[in-house]
C-alpha cells in the first residue's frame, strides 16, 4: 500500500480545501424573467436544489455588461451586471439569500483582456500611438516595408493571428478573439484598477473569485515569436512565450493580500495551464491563489492506470506547497464528460463512476451544471445557433453543445422548466428526450444520476474521512483502482468492460453507482462502475 499525503497548511480548517463547489452557467441555468436567457433572478429561484444537492458554493460565470462576443466574457464594465442577466440589486439578492442557505458565491474575474467595447479600449482607439490611454493595452508597430504583417506570430486561441491591425497602422494583441483585446500588465493602472474591481465585489459580500486565464496576463519579455503553428494545442505541455510567465506571480500575491485583509475566508481559484505539474503547483503557493483547476484529471481517458497517475502526480505536487489537490470532471468549455467517455449507456455508466471517484478523492471538486443530471454534449445542434467563436478554430471545438440550458420539469416539450411557463424557447434549444434527464423526473427515481450525486454528497458531508487528508492506495485487480480514506472507508473503482471479483473484507456497502454483486462475503463489480465501503479489512 502506497500513502500519499497532503502536506498541512498554516489554515488547516479553510473550508476551501474540501469544498463543493458548483458550476452556474448562467446563461444556461435558469431563466427568471421569460426572456429564454438564464439570469441572476433564475439562479436565486433555484438556490434551494443546490441547497438540497448538497454543495457548498456557487461558481458563477460573468454576468457583467458585455457585448457578447464570447458569451460574457469579454467584459465592458466590471462593476455592474448586464440588463439581459438582471441587476446590481439582483446580484446583491443572490448573495444575500445564498449566505442565509449556507452557501457560498465565487465569481469570475477576466483580468486578461476586456471587451473591445469597454470605455479604456475605446479611449486608446481614440488617442492613438504613443498615448498613455493605448499604454493600458498592448499595441505595437507591425514587420515589413509598412507595417502590414503581424508584429510576431502568436496565435489566437479562437484561430488566426491574435492581432488586429487598426486605422492608424498600429497592431493590438488580443489571444482570444478580435473583440477581446489583452491588458498591458505592465502598467501600474492596471494593476490599481483591477485591485479596485476585486475590492468592489469583496464590499458587495463575494466570497472569491474564479480567475480566468489566471496563467496569462504577463508575457514574455520582447513579445518573441514562438516558431510554430498549432499553438493552441500546446497549451498546457510546453512552454509558450504568452502563458505561464513567471510575472503572473506577483500579480497573484498581491490579490492574496487583497482577500486575506477581508473576514470570512475569501478566496480565489485559477483557471491556469501550465507545462509541468510543478509550474501549475506555483499558482497555489500559500501566499498565492488557493486553488487551481485540475485538467489534467478533466483529460484523463477512462484507463485506471492512467487514472491512478494522474492522483499521484496532483496529489504530489499539491502537497509539494500545501494545497489541496482540486478534481473536475466538466466545464462550459469542453465536452460533456458523458459523451468523453463513449457516450449511451457506456458514457453514463462511466461518467456515474467518475463521480464517486472524484467525490472520494482528497481535496476540493467541482461539479459543472447538469452533471449531476448525467448530462450528454448536445451534438445535433442547428447551425443557426452555433455562436461560439472558438469555432473559427476549428468547427467541432465549438463549446455550444456543453452549454445547452438545464431541463427542470417534465413537461411535455423543451424546454421543460428552463424558462417560466408559457415561454416556449430557451436560447439554445434542448433534445426531446432530455425530459427524462429533468430534475423532476430523476427525484422521482431513487436510482437516478440525481439520487447519486445527492446520496454521494450526503455520505461526503457525514464522513470525517473525505475531503481534505490522505489517501492510501490498495492494491486490486488490474483494470481496478481502489483506496482508503482514513481507516474506515474505502472507494474501488472497476473501469474495465467485464465483472471482475475483487474478494471480501469490504465491509458494508455504502452506495454504488450500479451493481455490485455480493454473495458469501465475496464481491463482484459490474463493468465501469464505482463502489464506496464502510472499509472492514481492506
Amino acid at each position: 500500500m502506497t500513502e500519499l499525503a497532503v502536506k498541512p497548511s498554516a489554515v488547516a480548517t479553510g473550508w476551501w480545501r474540501d469544498a463543493v463547489i458548483y458550476q452556474v452557467y448562467v446563461r444556461s441555468f435558469a431563466d427568471g424573467n421569460g426572456d429564454g436567457i438564464g439570469d441572476l433572478l433564475g439562479v436565486r429561484s433555484r438556490l434551494r436544489y443546490l441547497r438540497d444537492l448538497g454543495v457548498d458554493a456557487i461558481w458563477l460565470t460573468p454576468f457583467y455588461p458585455s457585448p457578447m462576443a464570447d458569451f460574457g466574457y469579454d467584459v465592458a464594465d466590471y462593476r455592474d451586471v448586464d440588463p439581459i442577466f438582471g441587476s446590481l440589486a439582483d446580484a446583491k439578492a443572490l448573495i444575500d439569500d445564498a449566505h442565509r442557505l449556507g452557501l457560498r458565491i465565487i465569481v469570475d474575474v477576466v483580468p486578461n483582456h476586456t471587451s473591445d467595447r469597454h470605455p479604456w479600449f475605446e479611449a486608446a482607439l481614440k488617442a492613438g500611438p504613443g498615448s498613455p490611454e493605448r499604454e493600458r493595452y498592448i499595441f505595437r508597430e507591425g514587420k515589413g516595408a509598412a507595417g502590414e504583417l503581424p508584429p510576431n506570430d502568436w496565435e489566437s486561441i479562437f484561430g488566426g493571428p491574435a492581432w488586429t491591425r487598426v486605422e492608424d497602422g498600429q497592431w493590438y494583441l488580443h489571444l482570444f478573439a478580435p473583440e477581446q483585446p489583452d491588458l498591458n500588465w505592465e502598467n501600474p493602472e492596471v494593476h490599481e484598477e483591477f485591485a479596485d474591481v476585486l475590492r468592489f465585489w469583496l464590499d458587495l459580500g463575494v466570497d472569491g473569485f474564479r480567475v480566468d486565464v489566471a496563467h496569462g496576463m504577463v508575457k514574455a519579455p520582447g513579445l518573441p515569436d514562438v516558431g510554430a503553428t498549432g499553438q493552441a494545442e500546446m497549451i498546457g505541455s510546453q512552454v509558450v512565450p504568452f502563458f505561464d510567465q513567471d510575472g503572473v506571480h506577483e500579480i497573484h500575491r498581491a490579490w492574496r493580500r487583497i482577500l486575506d485583509s477581508y473576514e470570512g475566508e475569501r478566496i480565489a481559484v485559477a483557471e491556469a495551464w501550465a507545462p509541468s505539474p510543478e509550474r501549475l503547483a506555483n499558482y497555489v503557493r500559500p501566499d498565492e491563489l488557493h486553488q487551481a483547476f485540475n485538467f489534467h484529471f478533466l483529460k484523463t481517458p477512462w484507463d485506471a492506470d492512467r487514472f491512478r497517475e494522474v492522483i499521484d502526480e496532483s496529489v504530489r505536487t499539491a502537497g509539494l506547497v500545501g494545497a489541496p489537490s482540486t478534481w473536475v470532471l466538466s466545464n462550459h468549455d469542453v465536452k460533456r464528460h458523458v459523451t468523453r467517455y463513449g457516450g449511451g449507456e457506456r458514457g453514463l455508466r462511466r461518467a456515474r463512476a467518475a463521480a464517486l471517484l472524484m467525490l472520494a478523492l482528497p481535496g476540493s471538486a467541482y461539479i459543472y451544471q447538469g452533471e449531476e443530471l448525467g448530462l450528454p454534449e448536445v451534438l445535433d445542434l442547428p447551425e443557426q445557433y452555433r455562436r461560439d467563436p472558438q469555432r473559427l478554430r476549428d468547427p467541432d471545438s465549438g463549446r455550444d453543445g456543453c452549454r445547452v440550458p438545464l431541463p427542470w420539469t417534465a413537461t411535455d416539450e423543451p424546454p421543460y422548466g428552463f424558462t417560466p411557463p408559457g415561454v416556449y424557447e430557451s436560447w439554445l434549444p434542448m433534445p426531446a428526450e432530455w425530459r427524462e434527464l429533468s430534475v423532476e423526473a430523476q427525484l422521482r427515481d431513487g436510482a437516478s444520476t440525481l439520487s447519486l450525486y445527492r446520496a454521494a454528497l450526503a455520505l461526503r458531508r457525514e464522513r470525517p474521512e473525505l475531503g481534505d487528508g490522505t489517501l492510501t492506495w490498495v492494491d486490486g485487480p488490474a483494470g481496478t483502482l481502489a483506496f482508503r480514506r482514513g481507516e474506515s472507508f474505502a472507494c474501488v473503482v472497476n473501469m474495465t468492460q467485464e465483472w471482475i471479483e475483487i474478494g471480501t473484507g469490504y465491509g458494508d456497502l455504502l452506495l454504488a453507482s450500479g451493481g455490485p454483486e455480493i454473495a458469501g462475503g465475496a464481491v463482484r463489480l459490474a463493468p465501469d462502475s464505482a463502489t464506496w465501503w464502510a472499509a472492514g479489512n481492506v
